[in-house]
């Protein structure tokens, strides 16, 4: 692990290792990394409390397409609290969500950024001052965060593909699956991901449509795929440009509520050489 301090300032050598560094100096910032898709990683006392990617649902995506909040009271409770500070206390307050649900879904929306960010390699990254993002009051070890990012990707990964490509195929029902829909105590869940795979959407498109996280719904998919009533396009759409598929469905049965998962100066810009992986040091026990 690349080691910062104000004697031999050195750039680290990747994500993992900057977050490592900046949990040591205890860092109240927000790290931007460009890329495809990129994001922001946001740290207070140098431990992750939120992350942003267009590659997965925030928390925003998560309580308004999954319709545990509307758009109009998200709206309300936004104005009410712009640098979101107190967003929990409003929904709370309102009437809208429990702090303890809204804390299993930021908390979600952390590991699944997370994860969405490890699926490619970084072009660069920056740390600025600490931006205001929707946040609870949980933190996360950074050593954790990746932890739980290399198990994913593991998890995910066979001889029929990577969990990166897996994310980028675009996923279609086949002739078997007419047969399944039918079958009685069949999961909403799994139906559900069964209708949005029409061929044009990705598992990040079918994140978006459900209002779920992309690792769940990649977990879905790979079970159908196991059952044989989704394939995946062998030749899956350019890294670098985002799919055109629709993210509405036709109106259905409501979905279910989404699981939760189990200073020294810093350079300013550096090009990045590899995505979120584990350090050599072992980290807390990770959460599923």
């Amino acid at each position: 692990m690349t080691e910062l301090n104000t004697r031999q300032p050195t750039a680290p050598r990747n994500v993992s290792s900057l977050l490592a560094s900046l949990g040591e100096q205890k860092r109240n910032c927000t790290v931007l990394v460009t890329g495809t898709p990129g994001g922001a990683i946001h740290l207070r006392a140098g431990l992750v409390v939120a992350v942003e990617t267009p590659g997965a649902p925030t928390v925003e995506g998560l309580l308004l397409r999954s319709g545990r909040v509307t758009e109009e009271a998200w709206a309300a409770v936004c104005a009410a609290d712009p640098h979101h500070d107190r967003t929990a206390a409003e929904l709370a307050g309102r009437g809208l969500i429990g702090a303890g649900e809204f804390e299993v879904v930021c908390t979600a929306a952390v590991f699944d950024g997370a994860f969405a960010l490890s699926l490619t390699t970084p072009e660069s990254w920056e740390v600025s001052e600490a931006m205001p993002v929707v946040r609870s009051g949980r933190t996360v070890h950074p050593e954790r965060l990746i932890r739980e990012s290399s198990n994913r990707l593991a998890v995910l990964s066979d001889e029929r593909g990577s969990a990166g490509e897996r994310a980028r195929s675009r996923v279609r029902r086949t002739p078997a699956a007419e047969a399944v829909e039918a079958t009685p105590g069949r999961s909403a869940r799994l139906q559900a991901v069964l209708d949005a795979a029409d061929g044009r959407r990705t598992s990040r498109d079918i994140a978006f449509t459900l209002g779920r996280g992309l690792y769940p719904v990649l977990l879905d998919l790979k079970r159908l795929e196991d059952e044989g009533t989704i394939e995946r396009e062998t030749r899956a759409p350019a890294p670098g440009r985002p799919s055109t598929a629709p993210r509405s469905l036709p109106p259905r049965e409501t979905l279910p509520d989404m699981a939760a998962p189990g200073g020294g100066e810093l350079p300013r810009r550096v090009p990045g050489t590899n995505s979120l992986q584990p350090s050599e040091s072992p980290g807390p026990p990770t959460a599923r």
